[in-house]
């Protein structure tokens, strides 16, 4: 099988090696986090002349290293196993199996000759303890599943068949291997209920799994549309006669984004320049695990492709937002009435500032106005670009809008600055 290189985020380790800082590596479980750290990262540190026995290894996960879990036991190791005052490497790895592994990494830090990397699957744990422990001292690097052109590297064949099996599989290191469509499916499926479901109900003591796995079909089948939780409670009251409370629901969902199962956007209003609560956009981190949730049946490639669009955007490093834009028209009376227009994405990265539409067909004149009418709408002159099914290279029409087709955005790191 042929490695994937990781390239953009062992950069990222590199940049932060011996920076005094414990690295922090998170992302949902089996995106590649261990192999970044115990293959190509401890490669790049042997390459670069460290002795083997200055590379610490402990994965946490293992049944071998269950007395391990204990921190003292823990502590004590790393302290036995550094045998000189030469600078050590600790590579650690799902350190959530670890109660109070925050005490343990704080004494490492005291010491120093040792340069600390973890790996976690699960946020809260990870960002709101480590914030606090380590008092700004945690460094995290998030890790995703494979990005369509690491996918792509790996696959053997034509961008449109490579295309069709990363919309459909997604993009879990572990599929590329998989030959056939009943095992990639059977994967899936497997994961998402053993590994991944039960990692959320074990970890959160969640007693009604009914509702929780309800809620996930509820989200899997409505990706890139706007839903709150009272809205999620009622129709569990009207079409299931089941009472789930909006609170419940929202900390459920909350679950699901720590374990970064799911991410959510939030809706900015884009002339008021401000955040609106209540409603918000959600997508799967992996598109493979959201259609075998639905059995392969709900494969409308619109919302495939928007989620494709706004995880991109995160691997590159960008915050995402969901745009809305206040317009006022005429109704057939000549009365003044409000809508509001959608724009897919708001996109930010320090002083840079994009706006994003995804658009599946844009054959009728009908469906290209409607594309192009909320960016039209849009009060500055910030970026504007639309992201068409299919290997378009990129052009500028006379409004001036970039359009550019889906294949380009993917596979070229630069796109949007175009």
């Amino acid at each position: 099988i042929m490695e994937i290189k990781r390239d953009i985020y062992l950069q990222q380790l590199i940049d932060r090696k011996d920076n005094g800082m414990i690295k922090v590596i998170t992302g949902i479980r089996r995106c590649g986090k261990s192999y970044l750290l115990f293959t190509i990262f401890k490669r790049y540190l042997l390459e670069s002349g460290i002795d083997t026995d200055h590379i610490i290894e402990i994965a946490l996960d293992g049944i071998e290293n269950e007395e391990l879990r204990d921190p003292k036991v823990c502590y004590q190791y790393i302290k036995n196993a550094m045998k000189d005052k030469g600078k050590y490497y600790l590579l650690l790895d799902e350190v959530q199996f670890m109660p109070h592994f925050e005490e343990v990494l704080n004494s490492l830090l005291r010491l120093n000759n040792i340069d600390v990397y973890v790996t976690g699957s699960n946020s809260k744990f990870l960002s709101s303890d480590i914030v606090t422990e380590f008092r700004g001292r945690g460094d995290e690097i998030r890790i995703y599943p494979l990005s369509f052109a690491e996918f792509y590297s790996a696959y053997d064949g034509e961008y449109d068949d490579a295309w069709n099996e990363y919309m459909t599989y997604g993009g879990l290191p572990q599929i590329v291997g998989l030959k056939s469509e009943r095992q990639k499916s059977d994967y899936l499926k497997n994961m998402f209920t053993n590994v991944y479901l039960k990692d959320v109900i074990e970890r959160n003591k969640i007693h009604n799994t009914d509702e929780i796995n309800i809620l996930v079909d509820v989200l899997a089948s409505t990706i890139g549309a706007l839903t709150n939780s009272l809205k999620i409670s009622n129709t569990f009251k009207s079409e299931r006669q089941m009472s789930y409370t909006n609170k419940t629901i929202s900390k459920h969902i909350d679950y699901l984004v720590e374990a970064f199962l799911i991410s959510k956007a939030t809706r900015y209003d884009i002339k008021g320049r401000k955040y609106i609560g209540a409603n918000q956009k959600y997508y799967f981190t992996d598109l493979g695990l959201r259609n075998a949730r639905l059995n392969f049946r709900q494969q409308e490639p619109t919302h495939i492709m928007e989620n494709i669009v706004y995880n991109e955007l995160l691997i590159r490093g960008y915050n995402v937002d969901v745009g809305v834009i206040d317009v006022y028209d005429k109704d057939k009376e000549g009365k003044r009435i409000r809508k509001q227009l959608e724009v897919d994405f708001v996109v930010n990265q320090s002083s840079q500032r994009y706006y994003i539409q995804v658009a599946y067909d844009m054959s009728s004149k009908e469906k290209q106005n409607q594309e192009f009418n909320s960016l039209r709408n849009i009060p500055d002159s910030f970026k504007k670009i639309v992201i068409v099914n299919g290997n378009k290279k990129p052009w500028h029409n006379d409004e001036g809008f970039v359009i550019m087709g889906m294949k380009y955005f993917l596979l070229n790191a630069d796109s949007l600055k175009f």
